[in-house]
C-alpha cells in the first residue's frame, strides 16, 4: 500500500483534557476513507492537527513519507494537501468564478496578481471554470457566492479546494447544512473525484459515509475505537452501541 497521509501517536492536549488520544491512521493513495464517531469524539481536532491549523502536544503527520508536523498550514497546501470546512470560509461578495480563480491563481504562485482583471489571466480563469463546470456550477459563475444556495456553497469550496489539485483531500462534512435532496449532488461529485486523489471525509450522515466510503475508521474519546469496512463497521456491536444505535443500517 502506498500511504498518502499517516499519524503516528498523534496526540493533542488542551490543558489537562486529552482531545487527540495517540492516533495511529494511514490513509492510502486513491483511498475513499470516512472518520466517524459521536460529537466530542475529537474529529475535527483530528483534521486540524492534519492539516497544521492545531500544533499536536505529541506524535507526527507525514504526508508522502514526509514529515510535515512543524510546517505550517500553507506549506502543507504546497506539498498536496487540501480541504474544506465544516462553515464554509468563502468570500461571499465575490463571484463564484473568482473566488475559485484565486485558488487557481496561488497553486502557480501567482497570487499576487489575483485582483488584476480576469482577462489578462485567461488560463487561469479557463481552468477555474473548467472546475466549475466538472460541479455543475458554470450557472452560477458570474453570480456573487452570497446569492447561491447554501448546498452550492459547498460545491464551491469544494471546487477552491479542487483548484489547488491536492493529492490528499480532507472534506469536514461536506453535507453540514445542506438540505437532504442536495447531498445527492455533492455525493455525485465526490464520486466523480480523480481515482488517484486520497480522500478523508468526516460526515454525520451516514447513508452518504456508506455509499462513499470504502474504509471507515470509527474515533471515540480522541482515539481509534475500530477500521474496517463499511460491513465490518456495520456489524461491529460497539460501532453500533456508541455510535449507529441498534438497528440502523441492518
Amino acid at each position: 500500500m502506498t500511504v498518502a497521509l499517516e499519524t503516528r501517536g498523534l496526540r493533542k492536549n488542551f490543558g489537562a483534557m486529552v482531545v487527540t488520544n495517540g492516533v495511529d491512521f494511514k490513509l492510502a493513495a486513491g483511498a475513499r476513507h470516512a472518520l466517524i464517531g459521536p460529537n466530542g469524539a475529537g474529529k475535527s481536532t483530528f483534521i486540524n492537527l492534519i492539516a497544521g491549523r492545531l500544533t499536536p502536544s505529541a506524535g507526527s503527520v507525514l504526508l508522502a513519507g514526509e514529515n510535515v508536523t512543524a510546517l505550517s498550514q500553507e506549506a502543507r497546501v504546497k506539498r498536496g494537501l487540501g480541504r474544506t470546512f465544516q462553515i464554509n470560509t468563502l468570500f461571499a461578495n465575490l463571484t463564484v468564478l473568482e473566488n475559485v480563480t484565486m485558488a487557481v491563481s496561488e497553486r502557480l504562485g501567482r497570487g499576487g496578481d489575483k485582483l488584476r482583471f480576469a482577462g489578462s489571466r485567461r488560463d487561469i480563469v479557463e481552468e477555474a471554470y473548467e472546475l466549475l463546470k466538472r460541479l455543475h456550477l458554470a450557472e452560477d459563475a458570474l453570480r456573487p457566492v452570497r446569492e447561491i444556495a447554501y448546498g452550492r456553497q459547498r460545491l464551491v469550496e469544494m471546487a477552491i479546494a479542487l483548484g489547488l489539485r491536492p493529492r490528499v483531500l480532507l472534506l469536514d462534512e461536506p453535507a453540514a447544512g445542506v438540505p437532504s435532496a442536495e447531498t445527492a449532488v455533492i455525493l455525485d461529485v465526490m464520486e466523480a473525484l480523480p481515482a488517484d486523489m486520497a480522500v478523508l471525509i468526516i460526515e454525520h450522515d451516514m447513508d452518504l459515509v456508506f455509499r462513499f466510503a470504502k474504509t471507515i475508521t470509527v474515533l471515540v474519546r480522541g482515539a481509534v475505537l475500530t477500521e474496517g469496512t463499511p460491513a465490518e463497521i456495520v456489524a461491529d456491536p460497539r460501532v453500533r452501541e456508541i455510535y449507529l444505535g441498534e438497528g440502523r443500517h441492518g
